[in-house]
């Protein structure tokens, strides 16, 4: 049994998709369809740029959204493949909604709206400059949670435990850079991410907030392939908690090394991953030692998985 992983925010590159775009008209539909709904040019920003544009979170997150549905939609439609062995579907933060579309819970036209509003609510909940994100490298999970317990009053806590060694904290940029600090102190290894917003801390609740109403205004269906939620990094199939979760995932941690054990733990072994980049790879590969990985973002992606199905 395999499980299907799609990327969020960060793997996004000028030119994603443009080979699909190029061989497919269905490509071109979804695309269009995408530029229709935001009424802005976002086919010309992913094909061509430029890229301080595509970098910009709302537009980065319709733009993966699309290319991610690009690249499932292609192997389904084009290439005829067949999910019959495919148990769950799991998307790190953005690609949450990837999952959804592509699980047919959530329509394409809906979750392009969606995203995109939810990258200006996220963008907005904090003053630029005001926030800052830090990865923090070769530590584990509970020496980082018990150094953040000795800042209490600070917001700074934990975004992403991505990986095995790979964790990032996000809050005010008073409070990260304090921890910085200690991380120094302590020997550990970090890196200031360059992005616009402190994402996946409490700082986002006014996202939240936001989001909540469209949301809920959303016609949500079962999914056909069970939800790992990045908030409970558990199965989910009830599009009422689904809906929960996704107000929930804004300001929550993003618990993506426990979604990819959890899954290994429920009989998964091979994990593909489905969008641009190969990030999400990389982070199973440190976390599942056992585990079969390969990424689709190429049309020769597609036939090599296409070739291994019918073998």
């Amino acid at each position: 049994m395999y499980s299907l992983l799609f990327p969020g925010q960060g793997s996004q590159v000028v030119g994603m998709c443009s080979e699909l775009y190029k061989n497919f008209n269905l490509v071109k539909e979804i695309f269009k369809q995408a530029d229709d709904k935001l009424k802005i040019p976002l086919s010309k920003i992913i094909l061509n740029g430029p890229e301080d544009q595509l970098k910009l979170t709302q537009i980065t997150q319709p733009a993966i959204l699309t290319a991610s549905y690009s690249f499932f939609k292609t192997l389904k439609d084009e290439f005829n493949f067949n999910f019959k062995d495919f148990k769950f579907f799991a998307g790190h933060s953005l690609g949450e909604y990837s999952a959804l579309v592509c699980s047919e819970a959530l329509k394409f036209e809906d979750a392009i709206l969606l995203v995109n509003e939810r990258g200006k609510a996220m963008q907005n909940a904090v003053p630029v400059g005001k926030g800052r994100m830090l990865a923090v490298l070769g530590a584990k999970i509970e020496e980082i949670k018990n150094l953040l317990d000795k800042q209490k009053d600070d917001i700074c806590e934990i975004a992403n435990d991505n990986a095995n060694g790979q964790v990032i904290v996000s809050g005010d940029s008073e409070s990260v850079r304090k921890f910085e600090i200690v991380l120094k102190e302590k020997k550990l290894k970090s890196i200031p991410l360059k992005v616009s917003a402190p994402f996946h801390c409490s700082l986002m609740k006014p996202a939240a907030d936001i989001m909540k109403k469209k949301i809920y205004e959303t016609n949500f269906k079962k999914p056909l392939f069970e939800i790992v939620s990045n908030v409970k990094a558990q199965p989910e199939s009830d599009p009422n908690v689904i809906k929960e979760l996704l107000i929930e995932q804004i300001f929550s941690t993003v618990r993506w090394r426990e979604t990819l054990v959890n899954i290994s733990h429920l009989g998964i072994q091979n994990f593909i991953e489905i969008g641009p980049g190969k990030v999400l790879t990389g982070m199973v590969k440190r976390t599942i030692k056992t585990a079969n990985c390969f990424s689709i973002n190429s049309i020769a992606d597609i036939k090599n998985l296409n070739d291994k199905f019918k073998k």
